[in-house]
């Protein structure tokens, strides 16, 4: 299989996304923020939270992962044509909310929490909650839980929503809901890889 690698005109076309991500970065910063708040402060949800913590993916990693997906786009013949809207949908992690729990068995009674939150905000789900696992004991424990699971090669294990924005420019935030452990591990193994 031939190798492909990006010509000028689709590198440019990576850093005009770049750019404009650079000029709404603010509405991604205020989603996220709010979303902490509006989790954090919940006094349900609250007595299981460890740590709460946001970011907004910074230029660079945005950059590296364009280019990473359009390599393997044009390595695997899935080019599409891109636009700014498609951007905000199919790079879902432009934004990121991450709370961390002590007990995996915690996480029941957190989804339940998390979704009354989203619908009293009404923020949309458009996915999740979802089990990113590695393990298939956690697999069929989150499934019993009624937990959708995706079976990955990453050695952690997460719980994640897709949250659309409730406002005129629709950007998407990805929570992710994890045990400190699992949190410590998947710090590790990011920075092994």
């Amino acid at each position: 299989m031939t190798n492909f690698v990006l010509n000028s005109s689709e590198l440019r076309e990576i850093d005009f996304y770049v750019s404009h991500f650079q000029s709404q970065r603010h509405l991604f910063e205020g989603f996220a923020k709010a979303l902490v708040i509006n989790l954090g402060e919940s006094p349900k949800l609250a007595p299981f939270i460890h740590f709460i913590k946001y970011r907004v993916k910074d230029q660079l990693h945005l950059k590296d992962k364009l280019n990473r997906k359009a390599i393997y786009a044009k390595n695997t013949g899935r080019m599409n044509k891109k636009t700014i809207k498609n951007l905000y949908n199919k790079i879902t992690d432009l934004a990121g909310v991450r709370i961390l729990h002590l007990h995996t068995d915690q996480i029941l009674q957190m989804n339940e929490i998390i979704l009354e939150i989203l619908d009293e905000h009404q923020y949309r789900l458009i996915e999740g909650p979802k089990a990113i696992c590695w393990d298939n004991e956690y697999a069929k424990l989150f499934s019993d839980l009624g937990i959708k699971t995706e079976s990955r090669d990453s050695m952690y294990t997460s719980v994640h929503f897709i949250i659309e924005a409730n406002q005129k420019t629709k950007i998407r935030a990805e929570l992710q809901v994890r045990t400190l452990m699992e949190e410590v591990w998947g710090e590790v193994s990011h920075r092994i890889n």
